[in-house]
């Protein structure tokens, strides 16, 4: 099995209560598990659900606080509270993250700066990376094993597609921040050009993800789901969706 675990979802920022992005996935066939961005309140959230000193990796999708600020109380805690051996835990990191850290985490990840194209094997688990149509450079990834193969968008406009990812994704972890009359004014995606973008790709499921806290939920999930064209799920903390 393949899981993914939301342990934040809010977007840009984290609301009352909330986390911005940070996902788990796990492969239980071989205990494989990756922090999949690290935004400000999914270490909190991390704990939860796994012992964060036994992650086989972390996935950064760009240098945006909200996708990353987490991974400074991961080293703090690896350091002073949990006195870390290692193997050092890595990284595959979009550029420019790493310049943003203020301590030193030599001892506790292996840091692995990616691009588009790139890929890399953590456990039985295969990861591909594309660069999608929002700045700085921002990684999308795929994850696959034998169970089946997430997508991911990361923060995304809408010059990129899941079909960069290649074919087959079983589902798509998709961002949609806003609804269609915010369309144009960031770089970012609707839900409805979100459920657009899933269906021209062939993905089999949708679930739709980083929306800004002053958006209801329920306005992106009906564009989502009415361009998408069947049911989409809507991240929440706390929510697990499996393969």
């Amino acid at each position: 099995m393949l899981s993914l675990t939301v342990l934040g979802c809010d977007g840009s920022h984290a609301s009352a209560g909330g986390a911005a992005s940070g996902y788990l996935v796990r492969s239980w066939a071989s205990g494989t598990s990756v922090w999949m961005d690290a935004g400000p309140g999914t270490f909190a959230n991390l704990q939860r659900f796994t012992d964060p000193m036994r992650l086989s990796a972390v996935v950064l999708s760009h240098e945006h606080v909200d996708h990353w600020g987490d991974i400074e109380g991961f080293i703090t805690a690896a350091r002073w509270v949990y006195a870390f051996d290692g193997p050092p835990i890595p990284v595959y990191a979009a550029p420019g993250i790493g310049t943003h850290l203020t301590q030193e985490f030599d001892g506790v990840l292996d840091w692995r700066e990616v691009g588009d194209g790139d890929g890399g094997d953590v456990g039985d688990l295969r990861l591909v990376f594309s660069r999608t149509d929002h700045p700085p450079p921002t990684l999308a990834v795929r994850v696959q094993n034998e169970a089946g193969t997430i997508g991911y968008s990361a923060d995304t406009g809408p010059n990129w597609s899941f079909s960069a990812l290649g074919t087959d994704i079983d589902l798509a972890l998709c961002e949609a921040t806003y609804t269609a009359e915010h369309e144009g004014t960031a770089g970012h995606l609707s839900g409805r050009q979100a459920g657009a973008n899933a269906r021209s790709a062939g993905v089999r499921r949708l679930v739709v993800t980083h929306r800004w806290p002053t958006i209801t939920a329920g306005a992106v999930l009906s564009e989502a789901t009415d361009s998408f064209g069947g049911p989409v799920g809507q991240a929440t903390v706390g929510r697990g969706f499996s393969l």
